[in-house]
């Protein structure tokens, strides 16, 4: 009888947010127009759709800590500090996956708090078909829409370790290239997985395709 996965949420929010001119973690989600009031933010509603799919969520926070700890306290995940985000995000994924490893998990659901939080139903795909794939020798699922890779990815612990044993220099798609042949590619009709926010520009153009009438379709 297979082992039942042990999964870990990991969002990784530590960044200053210096093109939005705004902390992207804070940022209402869903989207509103100027005076409305916000139901939610990206970190608020990234760690809401992870928590029924995973052991536990993780936040790596940065300078933001003050800001973000209420939050992530309140919607029951856990925070990591990164004493030095201006090493850049690896840094925090390391850190994060150090974490997990510590915490007694052997694999993680990893997102970035500026993608917009997927639907339920795209992260329960990602996990049934990485407990297929781990099956086939397969270290992780990305998913992709459209030909083009997104978030949340699940790493299984053999992805995971490659990560922390890469040289704090390099980047996670570096990683991941290195390791191809052991990453299974999940196509998902859901174009919110390849959407990621770094400008006011981009929040708006979100806001507007969220108000589409197709927006109800994901």
């Amino acid at each position: 009888m297979s082992r039942a996965l042990s999964l870990c949420g990991l969002i990784l929010a530590a960044g200053e947010s210096s093109r939005m001119g705004a902390e992207k973690s804070l940022l209402p989600w869903p989207p509103v127009a100027p005076g409305q009031i916000p139901e939610g933010s990206f970190l608020s509603a990234a760690i809401r759709s992870l928590r029924p799919h995973t052991d536990l969520v993780l936040v790596v926070v940065g300078q933001n800590e003050t800001n973000l700890a209420p939050i992530i306290y309140a919607h029951g995940a856990d925070l990591v500090r990164n004493p030095d985000p201006s090493r850049g995000q690896f840094s925090s994924l390391q850190l994060g996956l150090h974490e997990i490893l510590n915490r007694g998990r052997d694999a993680a659901m990893l997102t970035l708090v500026d993608r917009p939080p997927v639907s339920s139903d795209t992260i329960k795909l990602l996990r049934e078909r990485f407990e297929t794939a781990a099956q086939r020798w397969k270290w992780a699922v990305v998913p992709e829409y459209q030909g083009k890779h997104g978030h949340p990815i699940v790493l299984g612990r053999e992805l995971l370790e490659a990560f922390l044993r890469a040289p704090a220099t390099s980047n996670a798609r570096e990683v991941e290239h290195t390791n191809q042949e052991h990453i299974e590619y999940v196509p998902i009709d859901d174009p919110l997985i390849a959407i990621n926010i770094n400008t006011p520009e981009e929040y708006a153009a979100l806001r507007q395709m969220m108000r589409s009438p197709q927006a109800a379709d994901f």
